[in-house]
């Protein structure tokens, strides 16, 4: 009896715990199925159902608007990453499509930019396979954070190291374009010895090159001087004067676009009487990219095959830097023009959305991309609703693609040189070593080390300035500050400064944050 009392208990305890596994198990199946969830995952179902034709007027014209910039930039991008033109576009229309549907933030867009692009050419080389197999292990990568739920390790690179190596990158970018005003060739691309040829071919410069280059600059920069000045002016009632500053605001917004197009149509007028005064992009391939698997292998010139595991070896530490900044630049873009425009973003959900991104984008041989902070401003100001602004962007890239390719050939690479200089040259901050002075004078340690590493190699640069703010870290938390105050209660306080910032605050101030470990009360 004794035993079968027992075994009864110990049966009606299997069955309760198997009672409690399925109503758990039915209850986060009901919670992953819930409206919320799906929501949550698929955000284009939160605005599409309120959808206005008001708001459908504004991303189409915001879209348009992205699109006339999108172009010529991505064409400039891809001459910093080493890469044939075409390739920038290739990268510019998947995101605009996938943001739509998985993306939180309605401003922002995706494609190359000026930091992922040399991040690429340092590890892929100007190698077209390279580069699309780069790109699918960054989208599985990006993935699997969101799924992990790891954009907490984004807040490890702190404030001073994210403008140190911007900082870096922009001189490095900027300088790299001069050879081509220049025109000169044979330009290695390590920073220090690019530094020196450059210097000793400047009597191989060609004159061409030179004026036209220069001109590109000077318009460009004009027309960023009367955009800004906008902003200072008073509102005015006339009307005449509200269209004068709406035309030149649309000017100034697709400034690149006319300074491509009229180099372009100077350059063509030039190669058609028969004068070869400029340095041209060279042939380009015609129509949209082939929807096909990523190759996963590389035949080379000499007939040898280079295996994935080799190519996978081959970029080494690429693979751990290129996902994160391309993380980290994306959600802090996301981040400040939700907090200007009143909304918030998912972190996890943006990991996913540039991860799916780059997947699919390396189905259509595009190289990573990320959030583009002179995108994002521009679809900002000119009053994007949706994410649908998106699709027009993506619309007007691929229709670039398929009837505009045999004119991209006639581009100069000097047009291109200062379409780059002008877009990097406000991401040298002058007033951030001082600002940081200011605030505290230790972290321009983690930002100098950050700068002067990444003239040689980007992810020194970066590692080096992590490593420094962790050990500071630990040392303020080794011996803590301990404050002691009497106001008739004996308050004992143990401060711990952190050097790390949140993403978010890295992104609109640099403030010092105070983290309290303990607070003692003693009654005297």
């Amino acid at each position: 009896m004794r035993r079968n009392s027992e075994f009864h208990h110990v049966t009606n305890q299997h069955r309760t715990e198997r009672n409690m596994m399925a109503e758990t198990l039915r209850r986060g199946l009901a919670r992953c199925c819930s409206v919320a969830t799906l929501r949550s995952r698929l955000p284009v179902l939160t605005w599409l159902p309120a959808y206005r034709l008001m708001w459908l007027k504004m991303d189409v014209l915001a879209g348009l608007t992205v699109g006339l910039t999108a172009i010529p930039q991505a064409l400039a991008y891809a001459e910093v990453a080493g890469l044939p033109v075409q390739y920038g576009l290739y990268s510019s229309f998947i995101g605009g499509f996938v943001y739509c549907v998985f993306g939180t933030s309605r401003d922002i867009t995706l494609g190359p930019t000026a930091i992922m692009s040399l991040l690429c050419l340092l590890y892929v080389r100007g190698d077209p396979v390279y580069a699309v197999v780069l790109t699918l292990l960054c989208g599985i990568i990006q993935i699997s954070m969101a799924i992990l739920r790891l954009g907490f390790l984004l807040d490890f690179i702190s404030f001073p190291v994210i403008k140190g190596f911007t900082c870096a990158a922009a001189v490095t970018i900027g300088f790299g374009q001069v050879k081509n005003i220049l025109g000169v060739k044979d330009i290695p691309q390590q920073f220090f010895l690019q530094v020196y040829y450059t210097f000793q071919k400047l009597p191989e410069a060609r004159v061409g090159d030179v004026i036209l280059g220069l001109s590109c600059f000077c318009f460009l920069t004009m027309m960023m001087k009367m955009k800004s000045s906008l902003d200072s002016l008073e509102d005015n009632t006339f009307l005449v004067v509200k269209m004068s500053q709406g035309l030149v605001w649309t000017l100034a917004t697709i400034r690149n676009a006319l300074v491509v197009i009229a180099a372009t149509c100077v350059a063509y007028s030039a190669e058609v009487m028969g004068h070869s005064f400029f340095t041209l992009t060279g042939k380009t391939a015609e129509g949209l990219p082939p929807f096909s698997a990523p190759p996963l292998s590389e035949m080379t010139a000499n007939g040898t095959t280079v295996s994935f595991s080799e190519i996978v070896k081959d970029m080494g530490g690429g693979l751990a830097v290129i996902p994160l900044m391309g993380v980290l630049e994306s959600i802090a873009i996301a981040k400040a023009f939700g907090s200007k425009n009143n909304y918030r973003i998912d972190a996890n959900q943006e990991l996913f959305a540039i991860g799916l991104t780059n997947i699919l984008g390396s189905f259509v041989s595009a190289y990573p991309v990320t959030g583009s902070f002179g995108r994002t401003a521009v679809n900002s100001q000119t009053g994007v609703c949706t994410p649908a602004g998106g699709i027009v962007t993506s619309t007007v890239v691929l229709l670039s693609l398929a009837f505009l390719m045999p004119m991209f050939s006639f581009i100069p690479k000097a047009s291109l040189a200062a379409v780059i200089i002008c877009a990097v040259a406000p991401m040298i901050e002058l007033g951030v070593p001082p600002h940081i002075w200011r605030v505290r004078k230790l972290d321009l340690l983690p930002f100098s080390v950050t700068f002067l590493l990444s003239f040689w190699e980007v992810q020194y640069g970066i590692v080096g300035g992590v490593l420094i703010s962790g050990f500071m870290l630990l040392y303020l938390m080794a011996r803590p500050e301990l404050k002691v105050t009497d106001h008739g209660v004996l308050v004992m306080e143990l401060e711990v400064d952190s050097i790390f910032l949140p993403l978010s605050t890295s992104v609109i101030s640099c403030a010092h944050v105070h983290y309290t470990s303990l607070l003692l009360s003693v009654c005297c």
